[in-house]
């Protein structure tokens, strides 16, 4: 199945190499986060938490009809990056903010004067993010909307995740027969669940540099257990595959806590959303498999002979974008 996974691995790998130093920030997800506070009666404050998004200009285009932004210091915003807006009445759930990004999307967490709060998933239209406020205000979103816009999420999340999908690639080139394929990728999936769950509400604390880092050694040492195999070098990891994919899928789940718990969610949101969040990345990361597959089955009519040193050569490959990855991350992880 060499082929199928050369042409997936080297694409990847150039995709992967100008994003290595900051895999999940807003400039690779296209997924930025938004803080909105009822500052007081028709006061509001707009937070903007990412700051690689490109600065709001035109309020007047942004705000709801009967809405007008107000000084910077009428609330004192001093070290807040976004603006004060001052409305006619209170939003309601006809109003919408229209922010102009060319994003994917945008999560907004919502606190409003009475105490409640909610959050929600806005999907971009290529120019501008609608933010509808029927989604945010205190009951305004529903279960299935909730479900749905984090297995989007979650879908988005590992389709721009090149390192999780190059750990997954990595695990195709070691494993190659299909039971031991699927025990293997089973045993990635319940790692990650674990560690994303236990993370999310909570009981692990995560440190997104580390474990950034962390993460590109796992493919590192993948890519050599794909060389030693090629090799003649059978070791406990080429026998018992899904053991090193439950380690490593434990890692990972750290990797995906950290993005979602990024996003700002309320407490109430959180059971609900890390499911389907997590729902969503397994959809991707079958999807993946799916797409290697097909190529794989296609490639394999046309081309009948293979290039006996491909697999080991996919093998440095991954290794040295890895490598990359790792050496671009290691300043975060010193305090540099």
């Amino acid at each position: 199945m060499s082929m199928a996974w050369a042409l997936a691995a080297l694409g990847a790998a150039s995709l992967a190499v100008p994003a290595a130093a900051s895999t999940h920030d807003v400039d690779v997800t296209s997924v930025a986060r938004v803080f909105l506070d009822q500052t007081g009666p028709r006061r509001y404050l707009l937070s903007v938490v990412d700051r690689k998004v490109p600065p709001i200009v035109h309020l007047e285009e942004v705000l709801p009809r009967g809405c007008v932004p107000l000084p910077d210091e009428a609330v004192g915003m001093r070290m807040v990056a976004g603006f004060a807006f001052e409305c006619a009445d209170e939003l309601s759930f006809d109003d919408v903010l229209t922010l102009p990004w060319s994003l994917a999307g945008v999560v907004v967490l919502a606190r409003w004067a009475d105490g409640t709060d909610a959050s929600a998933y806005f999907r971009g239209d290529g120019r501008t993010v609608p933010v509808h406020l029927s989604d945010l205000r205190a009951g305004g979103g529903t279960i299935g909307r909730l479900a749905g816009r984090y297995f989007t999420l979650g879908v988005e999340h590992i389709a721009f995740g090149i390192d999780h999908l190059l750990f997954v690639l990595g695990l195709l080139l070691l494993v190659r027969s299909l039971w031991p394929l699927a025990m293997t990728v089973t045993a990635f999936t319940g790692a990650h669940s674990i560690t994303l769950g236990l993370a999310v509400l909570g009981y692990i604390p995560v440190h997104r540099a580390p474990v950034e880092a962390a993460i590109a050694v796992s493919i590192v040492l993948l890519a050599r257990e794909i060389i030693m195999g090629h090799r003649g070098r059978v070791h406990l990891v080429h026998r018992h595959p899904w053991l090193v994919a439950f380690a490593f899928g434990l890692l990972h789940g750290l990797g995906f806590a950290g993005a979602l718990g990024a996003m700002g969610l309320r407490s109430s949101d959180i059971p609900l959303a890390l499911l389907f969040f997590n729902v969503g990345v397994e959809a991707g990361q079958i999807g993946f498999i799916m797409v290697l597959v097909i190529l794989h089955q296609r490639l394999r009519k046309s081309v009948p002979v293979l290039p006996p040193r491909l697999e080991p050569l996919l093998g440095y490959a991954l290794g040295v974008v890895a490598m990359l990855w790792f050496f671009q991350r290691l300043p975060a992880v010193l305090g540099a």
